[in-house]
């Protein structure tokens, strides 16, 4: 439902979509005592919406629908996007971009962001991954926020490998 508020106040910050990234930025600006504006161009979604374990059987094209393709040519080239989730996925026709180099901008309309299409997981990375070429900040700050139990992330900057 489209809501339009006017505040008194300006916001410090306005941040665009509500996914991984977007919702994290969202709680450490507004945590360091910034207004923020979350802009979301999705719907929420509800546990009946969630569809993607259904088996091709259930699905009206056995999950083969020729509207994935026609509709969403560049959406489609993305794995999660199958007959049982494609309407979250934007319709390329009717969401045009152009493209001087070519680039498969996968997007979604949906709140979360693309995280929905992951099966709502997010593997965290290993400090190993994190530090390779930058100095370790980047892998201090990632580790704090996972000792902290903020960011959901499990295991500590001994792990080693790939994520888990």
């Amino acid at each position: 439902m489209l809501q339009i508020i006017s505040p008194k106040d300006p916001f410090d910050a306005i941040v665009v979509g509500s996914g991984a990234t977007g919702g994290w930025a969202a709680k450490k600006l507004t945590a360091a005592g910034m207004r923020v504006a979350l802009l979301e161009a999705g719907k929420k979604i509800t546990p009946r919406d969630f569809t993607e374990h259904k088996r091709a059987w259930q699905l009206p094209y056995l999950g083969m629908s020729p509207k994935i393709r026609q509709e969403r040519p560049i959406q489609s080239l993305c794995y999660a996007c199958r007959e049982s989730n494609y309407e979250r996925f934007v319709n390329d026709r009717e969401n045009p971009y152009t493209q001087e180099k070519p680039f498969h901008w996968i997007r979604q309309r949906v709140l979360g962001g693309r995280s929905m299409s992951w099966g709502r997981q997010s593997y965290r990375m290993s400090g190993q991954r994190l530090s390779a070429g930058n100095g370790d900040d980047l892998r201090r700050a990632y580790f704090a926020e996972s000792r902290d139990g903020q960011n959901g992330a499990r295991g500590d900057d001994r792990t080693r490998g790939y994520p888990h």
